[in-house]
């Protein structure tokens, strides 16, 4: 199926697995809500601190990855990301909406529980090491920047404390040095990783179901806006970067990922209208049923 020549066989094959996964874990939030609820905590702590950090390792700790082959498009991600911050800011404005609110789900994207696993799906294993590379970008932004927006002096140096960016790092330093795993080593970390992608999904899928409409107006708003300056920013980035091929086409899948959860984890931790943030999260991944396949169409040709 994903071979298939028929292009929306070929979309339907992509988005389908990522939306059926989280589509199960939706279901079984609910279907947990009258019988005590569903806690995930533990789950996705186990998650962002065990198998992300071992997928991550595995996917950059590769004879064929090279950090460098990838600064390109590592520039485009930030950029677009910045370019977003930007117009999100002057949009909060005119809208009447505190930027703390508005700005951090549009600039920083689902690179992870959903960015990875898709990109996977559209371009093959072999995009996988992009595919954390833009996850990289993006989640040390969203640390860095993202946290300093919410509050001016939050503390950058516990961004180290982060398993993700450590593990990045580790695995950008083996490719680097040219050390090469050993093989039962590396096949048990590679092991770990693949524990990761569907936890993503599963873990989005219960958030969603527990999160909050009350606020439709600057959800729906968000929602919108994430994707289309994303994929608007990308198509600039594109030229002025001389991207081509498949980079290309993954900077646009890029600026077309709805908010990030970590948005409205970051809201509540900083009593930042959490409810409104939480709005454009559902609403914004939910948008993705079509902006996903309007960017696939767009760059699968």
């Amino acid at each position: 199926m994903p071979g298939s020549s028929d292009p929306l066989l070929r979309i339907i094959s992509i988005v389908f697995p990522i939306f059926a996964v989280m589509a199960i874990g939706w279901v079984y939030a609910r279907y947990r809500r009258d019988r005590g609820g569903i806690d995930m905590a533990f789950a996705n702590e186990l998650n962002m601190d065990v198998f992300v950090p071992a997928l991550v390792i595995s996917a950059m700790a590769t004879k064929s990855f090279d950090p460098v082959n990838y600064r390109w498009l590592a520039l485009g991600a930030l950029l677009v990301m910045l370019g977003s911050g930007l117009l999100a800011w002057w949009l909060s404005i005119l809208l009447r909406e505190q930027a703390k609110t508005f700005v951090p789900p549009v600039m920083f994207v689902n690179a992870g529980n959903m960015g990875l696993p898709l990109m996977v799906l559209a371009f093959g294993e072999d995009a996988l090491p992009a595919a954390v590379v833009l996850f990289f970008v993006e989640n040390t932004l969203h640390y860095t920047l993202g946290t300093w927006l919410l509050d001016h002096r939050a503390r950058w140096w516990n961004l180290w404390r982060n398993p993700v960016i450590v593990a990045s790092l580790v695995g950008i330093g083996l490719s680097l040095t040219k050390i090469e795993l050993w093989q039962p080593l590396y096949l048990a970390i590679k092991m770990l990783g693949e524990v990761a992608v569907p936890l993503l999904l599963f873990s989005l899928g219960v958030r969603l179901a527990v999160s909050s409409l009350s606020d439709f107006r600057i959800g729906m708003i968000g929602a919108i806006a994430s994707p289309a300056l994303g994929m608007a920013l990308a198509a600039l980035c594109i030229p002025l970067l001389d991207l081509s091929g498949r980079d290309a086409a993954m900077l646009m899948v890029f600026g077309a990922l709805p908010p990030a959860v970590l948005n409205f984890v970051f809201a509540e931790r900083y009593r930042q209208e959490p409810a409104k943030v939480a709005s454009m999260v559902m609403l914004g991944n939910l948008g993705a049923l079509v902006s996903i396949p309007i960017v696939l169409a767009l760059t699968l040709q």
